[in-house]
């Protein structure tokens, strides 16, 4: 039963992640952290949790920007600059991660999901939302500088990033909306690969776990990209809004309780 949750699990959290652009951490985290207990089940370490949702992320990624690839939603210029930064920043705070206490680990994921949570909510115009890559300009310093720090704090806490990296996407870089949830899943990759590896490397990912989520996640996560492409670009920014509060609000209730 326990294998059956996980797959239902990565299958959920996939979709959301097409859906959203997301590698899908952002809901991973506090449904691998919270649910099994519930459950019945016995509660996942934190650190293998960190694992899981990297090695999710990065697959279920992939699976949904091929799709958004072919919608030309993916801007190579931006995946790149942005990617880079974020792979080797990542990669320095997942191998770091292995010697901060639990605890500081879910305060940092705490702080990172209200950071982009108070975003979300801040007015902006929406009237370019649907221009695909080709019309999209941004600033390389930003994004690169952007990448770093981002890259070293989701490293830490198992997450490819894109919870916070939207956000500041949409505006700090000024990116459309559909060219932000595309360019974000590929930019994912850099920081999930990175990530993934370090997570690997010292033990963190329980391999039989993983690919029950892979197993769920995979195959929904183009379904997920599919819908975002019929729904208009408000609604989904409202979604990820309110998925990113919720998660925030949840997390810092745990921690001060």
């Amino acid at each position: 039963m326990f294998y059956l949750f996980l797959v239902l699990s990565g299958a959920v959290v996939g979709f959301f992640s097409g859906l959203l652009g997301i590698g899908g951490g952002v809901l991973m985290f506090p449904l691998l952290h919270y649910l099994p207990q519930s459950l019945g089940f016995d509660p996942i370490g934190i650190k293998n949790i960190t694992g899981l949702t990297m090695v999710q992320g990065f697959f279920a990624s992939l699976s949904a920007m091929l799709f958004y690839h072919k919608q030309r939603l993916v801007n190579k210029p931006l995946v790149l600059t942005l990617g880079l930064s974020l792979f080797f920043s990542s990669l320095a705070g997942s191998l770091l991660s292995k010697e901060v206490p639990d605890r500081m680990l879910l305060f940092i994921f705490g702080i990172l999901a209200l950071a982009a949570a108070a975003l979300m909510f801040v007015p902006r115009d929406c009237g370019k939302d649907d221009l695909t890559e080709d019309q999209v300009k941004f600033s390389q310093p930003a994004a690169i500088c952007m990448g770093g720090a981002v890259g070293a704090l989701t490293g830490l806490v198992g997450q490819g990033g894109a919870f916070i990296i939207i956000p500041l996407m949409l505006y700090v870089l000024k990116i459309p909306l559909r060219v932000a949830l595309g360019s974000t899943l590929a930019i994912g990759l850099f920081s999930a690969t990175a990530g993934m590896i370090g997570k690997v490397a010292t033990g963190q990912v329980p391999f039989a776990p993983a690919a029950a989520l892979l197993l769920g996640a995979i195959p929904v996560a183009k379904s997920g990209a599919w819908v975002s492409k019929k729904t208009k670009t408000h609604y989904l920014r409202r979604l990820l809004a309110a998925i990113i509060s919720l998660t925030a609000i949840k997390i810092w209730a745990d921690i001060f309780r």
